[in-house]
């Protein structure tokens, strides 16, 4: 049966109120505030399904896994991860909820050939892809900074660089992604060299303002404060002091530095 006019502007307007709420789920897990991403992606998933719309209830739900492995709840992530591979389309789409969603859930439950399992089948995907990534989609570089990090999170350290710099290669120099990959390559050469770690992320906070640092990178950077704490080196001393005077990405009132 053919939908009526009426019934069109109401799919079309459900539509577009799930990617703004998919949009705006993405927005607050980027301001570190988890509980808001849940409640907008769960939405987005809700009405990806009702309006039979695969590809926002996939994205959505591998969003959601991204929210549970930041904050290390890799079992909830992975669950999320799985209901997005079910609703994903082939190509692209899948390659995305591959390495975005399933990727850092399978590292952080220490999962090591599956890890390689799904890498192998992402990098083939990829390796075909004609889509366009768009707004929500998903690209090369993209893909090697979830690698080099599964890689880190798995101790894989020269590994990790090797794909880290292959992904900053890739980025656009100073953007987000172009951060948060080189904060991934100083968490992984940290202990061998800990002073160059060090520089890589002062460098990022010379060139990137503190109100434009993702809550991923901010935990990147307070991982790798971690890290080298105790290390008598002044480019570590000074990074300490620069971590620690980072403003908040949510001031008091609610009201977002980003």
């Amino acid at each position: 049966m053919k939908c009526g006019p009426s019934q069109e502007i109401g799919q079309g307007l459900r539509r577009q109120i799930g990617w703004l709420s998919a949009l705006l789920g993405n927005l607050a897990h980027h301001l570190a505030d988890s509980s808001g991403a849940r409640t907008h992606l769960t939405l987005a998933v809700d009405l990806g399904t009702r309006i039979d719309e695969p590809h926002l209830a996939a994205w959505a739900s591998g969003a959601l896994a991204m929210v549970a492995a930041f904050e290390q709840d890799y079992a909830r992530a992975l669950d999320h991860a799985h209901a997005g591979l079910e609703r994903a389309p082939q190509g692209l789409r899948r390659a995305q909820l591959l390495g975005w969603a399933q990727l850092p859930a399978l590292a952080g439950l220490g999962d090591a050939d599956m890890v390689d399992e799904v890498l192998a089948e992402a990098d083939a995907i990829l390796e075909t892809a004609t889509e366009m990534p768009g707004r929500f989609g998903y690209d090369l570089a993209e893909h090697r900074l979830h690698a080099a990090e599964a890689n880190l999170t798995l101790r894989r350290y020269d590994r990790a660089a090797r794909i880290a710099e292959a992904s900053i290669a890739a980025k656009t120099p100073y953007s987000p992604g172009w951060a948060a990959a080189t904060l991934v390559l100083a968490l992984a050469e940290s202990s061998a060299r800990p002073d160059e770690a060090a520089r890589r992320a002062l460098d990022i906070l010379d060139r990137i303002p503190a109100a434009r640092l993702r809550a991923t990178s901010r935990s990147r950077l307070a991982r790798l404060d971690r890290i080298l704490a105790g290390v008598e080196a002044a480019p570590v001393r000074d990074l300490a002091e620069r971590v620690r005077a980072l403003p908040p990405p949510i001031t008091e009132d609610g009201t977002a530095t980003v």
